[in-house]
């Protein structure tokens, strides 16, 4: 049971990788099914076995992909000695948007797609779609360094939103200035947006 649940878990994987590929190679639009197993090289109704079409795959793909990219970026925060919630959160965004500034597919694929729709979208399809060791650690973090934040979901949704829409403008775009240069005002951004989400305790 075990070698064809991982038989199935490739397979899927592969389509995945050949849908990847494509999609950076030719755009989304000018992919067909047929090109996408083709480059895997499986037969045709095996896409079907995992995806309803390819605009479900593009969905799962850009899950997958971010998916991947979060579970990096929580090991990086692992190693490193980050002093302050604040500076968890700016560190996090770093390393996701220096990952974007120096992978260009990936910054086409995901940053231009990266919103919270698609985390949701995956969840309630039954996929964990933000890795739980890193949902885990951002609940843990607010206790840790004594952060009451009102909404805590919906605050890393507003993150997740920011990172993702200014990402694809000012790296894909450079528009309305280049990412370097936005850099300072996002982090000042997100300052702000932890300061909306979080109540302070009145001193005695």
């Amino acid at each position: 049971m075990g070698k064809v649940d991982d038989n199935k878990k490739q397979k899927k994987h592969t389509l995945l990788r050949a849908a990847f590929q494509l999609f950076t190679e030719k755009g989304f639009s000018k992919t067909t099914v047929a090109d996408i197993v083709d480059r895997a090289g499986l037969a045709k109704g095996t896409f079907y076995l995992y995806f309803k079409d390819k605009f479900d795959l593009r969905d799962k793909l850009i899950a997958y992909k971010a998916t991947q990219l979060f579970n990096d970026a929580h090991l990086e925060l692992d190693k490193a000695n980050v002093p302050t919630f604040e500076d968890e959160v700016l560190f996090m965004t770093d390393y996701i948007i220096g990952r974007f500034m120096t992978d260009e597919p990936l910054s086409q694929f995901v940053a231009k797609n990266l919103s919270w729709g698609i985390f949701q979208a995956e969840v309630s399809n039954g996929a964990s779609v933000l890795p739980q060791a890193f949902f885990d650690h951002y609940l843990e973090s607010l206790e840790r360094y004594h952060v009451n934040c009102t909404s805590p979901s919906l605050m890393l949704y507003t993150i997740i939103e920011l990172i993702g829409s200014t990402s694809y403008s000012c790296i894909l775009k450079q528009t309305p200035v280049s990412m370097e240069e936005y850099m300072p005002y996002l982090h000042e951004t997100l300052k702000k947006i932890i300061e909306v989400f979080t109540v302070k305790e009145d001193a005695e």
